[in-house]
């Protein structure tokens, strides 16, 4: 159950992105995130992976959370256009576009909210109280940090510590049977519908309009985004010897 008294997130701020990627993540982000905000949906996380070589992996949804197969398409079909021209990853790669999942990311504020009560592990990037890994329950968020309630900690230490959220490398929801029968609760109240099997997600990430150069047929139904080949240069002197 939520407490009101500490579920407090910054009605006057705005509910940005405050877990960020590094790197080629990180471009392929800044590429990405405003297409996807200008279509109504909103950026969650970005991961680029060795996985069939090279695989980008977007994750997004609707303001309420929720995110569906064709939403997936449309996502699609915007953001590969802007990746061809802008360029982030200049290998050959593979494409994919998701939604988040029930054992989800947490990147905002309001999501450490919406997701009070819920067994969450967060990675910080910066130690917080002497330590960079934690495991516990949510308690909702103070402006830009987040209350975790520990179960392990000390006897007569505070149970419950506040994590600056900016600090974080990583949070996410651990999959348990109180968050899926969560979710499908929220799905039957219209708030927010649970979230469609990944494998039809997979089977409509394959947008139509996307190009494929010079590459072999992917497997699986992603979409590979290779690097443009280009011709090779005439050599002059066979070019003489010829006239």
């Amino acid at each position: 159950m939520q407490d009101q008294d500490t579920n407090k997130t910054a009605a006057g701020s705005q509910d940005i992105r405050l877990i960020l990627e590094n790197g080629v993540a990180a471009r392929v982000a800044s590429v990405v995130e405003p297409v996807i905000e200008q279509l109504g949906y909103r950026l969650v996380r970005v991961r680029v992976t060795g996985m069939n070589g090279c695989t980008v992996q977007i994750m997004a949804e609707k303001p309420d959370g929720s995110m569906g197969v064709d939403d997936c398409e449309i996502v699609s079909r915007a953001v590969s256009p802007v990746m061809d021209v802008e360029e982030p990853i200049t290998a050959a790669y593979y494409l994919e576009l998701s939604s988040p999942g029930i054992d989800r990311p947490l990147v905002r504020p309001s999501d450490f909210a919406r997701w009070s009560g819920h067994d969450t592990k967060i990675e910080m990037a910066v130690p917080a109280h002497g330590r960079k890994r934690y495991r516990g329950f949510l308690r909702g968020v103070e402006g830009t940090h987040a209350l975790l309630e520990l179960p392990d900690a000390p006897e007569g230490a505070d149970r419950i510590v506040s994590l600056p959220i900016a600090d974080m490398s990583e949070a996410r929801l651990m999959l348990t049977d109180a968050l899926i029968a969560e979710s499908l609760k929220r799905g039957k109240d219209g708030l927010e519908p649970a979230m469609p099997e990944p494998e039809a997600v997979e089977r409509r990430r394959s947008a139509p309009d996307v190009k494929l150069k010079a590459a072999p047929k992917p497997k699986g139904g992603t979409v590979l985004k290779p690097k443009s080949a280009r011709a090779p240069k005439p050599d002059a002197r066979k070019l003489h010897e010829e006239n």
